[in-house]
């Protein structure tokens, strides 16, 4: 990978054509985050777009209650910031590094004209805002008719799609991600989740430590809950 990540293919980055990459590449500017930094901020003007080129994010959503919610996970490729820039309306959640990011930012002005001169790179990002609206409505439908253990499946059958090395012990989640965050993501308590967890153990169907997952029966995982 180049300092610009011209040469990244994972993600939205990488199903752009050739030039529209360069073309991005060459207008950004590649900024860094440490872990914990936030990359943007809810309720800010969308002044840039940013790239993952490497490391990853959680994207939250602050309730009037103080309560963090967890809406994805963002990494290499992933575009950031993107509605705010299109519709001009402040951003509408945070980003915040989970590991030290790398990202490449362009100004929104820039990324509008990119936008309205490459009717390819305007179908790719309506495809990408497409699926993330379809994501979030399965989420929708799925917190509503699951319980808490079917949540924490359905997350970490995600997260082993996403994120999982298949090894000899099973499927390792790759993502430091905590039970405070796993409940966040799946709209429960920690006590919830952790009750969850130990279910999932129980039944031989993954195994934990300090935020590591493994899904030592992906399949099985699938089965029973999804």
């Amino acid at each position: 990978m180049t300092a610009t990540g011209a040469d990244l293919r994972v993600g939205f980055f990488g199903e752009l054509d050739p030039a529209d990459r360069a073309a991005i590449a060459s207008r950004g500017r590649l900024r860094r985050f440490d872990t914990g930094s936030p990359l943007m901020r809810e309720g800010q003007a969308g002044t840039e777009v940013l790239v993952i080129v490497s490391g990853r994010a959680k994207v939250t959503y602050l309730t009037r209650d103080g309560r963090e919610v967890i809406l994805d996970f963002r990494g290499p490729g992933d575009l950031l910031g993107e509605m705010a820039v299109v519709d001009g309306n402040p951003r509408s959640n945070t980003v915040q590094a989970i590991e030290p990011v790398e990202a490449l930012a362009m100004p929104a002005a820039d990324f509008r004209d990119l936008v309205a001169q490459s009717p390819t790179l305007a179908n790719r990002l309506l495809q990408n805002m497409i699926r993330r609206f379809r994501d979030s409505d399965r989420k929708v439908i799925e917190f509503g008719a699951s319980h808490a253990v079917g949540r924490v499946a359905a997350r970490l059958v995600e997260m082993v799609e996403r994120f999982g090395t298949l090894t000899p012990a099973g499927h390792v989640i790759d993502l430091p991600i905590s039970q405070d965050e796993l409940a966040g993501w799946t709209g429960s308590s920690r006590e919830a989740v952790a009750k969850a967890l130990h279910a999932l153990r129980e039944l031989g169907l993954v195994s934990t430590d300090r935020r590591s997952y493994t899904v030592r029966d992906l399949e099985g995982l699938q089965r029973r809950y999804l």
